[in-house]
């Protein structure tokens, strides 16, 4: 998958991750893209930066920044792309919902809020 991402809205979604780690609380997919005003096809941008970031961080050894975000409905998980991505990079095995997916989605959001992400809004 490309990535077709402005420089600002990079950096808005870095730093909008950030405040969210600092202040302890998740963001909505919904939410992410009116802060940032992504133009269409918004959620493939969001989708695409979200999975582009989860690659950086696994690299690095560090917890998924875009675990953070998740949808509005009842579940309060990320959709099930998140999943698939945690999995190509190693991080989760299993279905992309139900209770595996709740409870390591869970760990993985305190593992984020724990961490001290270095040079974060670069």
């Amino acid at each position: 998958m490309t990535l077709r991402i402005s420089r600002q809205h990079w950096q808005g979604l870095l730093e909008a991750l950030e405040e969210a780690r600092c202040q302890r609380h998740l963001l909505t997919y919904r939410s992410l893209i009116e802060r940032l005003q992504l133009p269409a096809p918004a959620m493939t941008t969001l989708a695409a930066a979200l999975e582009y970031l989860a690659a950086l961080d696994a690299q690095a050894g560090q917890p998924l920044r875009s675990a953070l975000v998740i949808s509005q409905g009842a579940s309060r998980l990320p959709r099930p792309g998140f999943f698939e991505c945690a999995g190509r990079l190693g991080r989760f095995s299993g279905a992309p919902d139900g209770t595996a997916a709740a409870a390591w989605h869970a760990a993985e959001v305190v593992r984020v809020f724990e961490f001290e992400f270095v040079g974060f809004s670069e």
